[in-house]
């Protein structure tokens, strides 16, 4: 009899659903949601870019492991309860308000941002690899300092994300199938790239060859044959991202330092493919547009307002960076 007083006291306790998302970890003001979301803005922003990773802006913005945990929050816990239709208990339990609010920023500059990078790669390439170049830079000096203690293991974990990262940006782009299958891996690839700092997500679908062909799906994607596409995409990198979050959240935790210094490696190993200038020894037409599949480094010829501007550029997003961290820091210590 008591069993049962108390399941009929806990169904009058249950919780609404408002009061099940706001059980939710997440923001605790609308000024911090707004905060989150720009950051998702930011990492969407760096998505789409082949060369800079949506990691490498979370790293700097102080949300790169709380990230992993919400990611790692989507569990089997929370399997059983919707299996056993506690939606709202499933809802209190994963980071729900987290990841929507980072992943709506996301979604948004992925969407509308696409357009606007592709015209800048192609239109003022130098300027606009000169500016993240400056971003990475200082990005490798604040993760560094993140490892407190420097050793001959984190130094041999730097060296090994370094060459792990400048093998793979030098690869070659491929031809590949536009099958559904294959898109599904493509999404299950490129998103284990995208939560890496230095390995883009985006410049590992242009080696597997598909670039191009999510990007112009995004610029129309209420199409039923790009919806198609774009699911199929999601639900692949739906899959990739919740078992690879887990990985990283478990070497955070338990080789802290080693994993950073790898991370670290990764965007050091990321930083020949993002220098602005580069000679172009060979070129490909895909949809009508050229575009450059290799071409070596190079220092500019001659010193003019474009080199200026370049470097400009640089500083500016290399002082950014370090604000960023300022801030972020600043917001710990309060």
């Amino acid at each position: 009899m008591a069993g049962k007083k108390t399941d009929k006291m806990e169904d009058k306790k249950q919780m609404t659903w408002k009061e099940a998302f706001f059980a939710s970890p997440g923001p605790a003001s609308l000024k911090k949601a707004g905060v989150l979301s720009l950051k998702g803005l930011c990492m969407g922003s760096a998505d789409v870019i082949p060369g800079v990773s949506g990691g490498t802006i979370a790293l700097i913005t102080g949300i790169y492991q709380n990230l992993l945990v919400a990611l790692k929050s989507l569990d089997a816990t929370m399997v059983k309860k919707l299996l056993n239709l506690d939606f709202k208990g499933a809802l209190a339990h994963a980071h729900v308000r987290f990841l929507l609010l980072l992943f709506a920023g996301i979604g948004i500059a992925i969407i509308t941002l696409a357009r606007l990078m592709n015209f800048l790669l192609h239109h003022y390439p130098v300027f606009t690899w000169s500016l993240f170049f400056g971003l990475i830079a200082a990005s490798i000096l604040v993760v560094s300092r993140q490892v407190a203690n420097w050793t001959p293991r984190t130094g041999i974990s730097l060296v090994a994300g370094t060459v792990v990262a400048a093998s793979i940006v030098n690869l070659m782009p491929l031809e590949t199938p536009d099958a559904h299958w294959f898109i599904f891996l493509c999404g299950i690839i490129a998103i284990c790239a995208m939560i890496l700092p230095g390995i883009s997500g985006a410049f590992i679908l242009l080696i597997l060859g598909k670039y191009e062909f999510i990007t112009a799906t995004l610029k129309n994607p209420f199409l039923p044959q790009h919806l198609i596409i774009i699911f199929v995409f999601c639900l692949g990198c739906l899959i990739g991202l919740l078992s690879f979050a887990r990985l990283l959240n478990y070497l955070l935790q338990n080789f802290h330092h080693l994993t950073l210094a790898f991370l670290t490696g990764l965007m050091v190993g990321s930083m020949p493919k993002i220098w602005p200038w580069k000679e172009i020894l060979q070129t490909k037409i895909i949809r009508g547009k050229p575009h450059v599949l290799w071409g070596p480094n190079i220092m500019p010829q001659t010193l003019d307002s474009e080199v200026y501007l370049a470097l400009g550029l640089a500083i500016i997003g290399f002082i950014a960076v370090l604000i960023i961290e300022r801030l972020a820091r600043g917001k710990d210590s309060a």
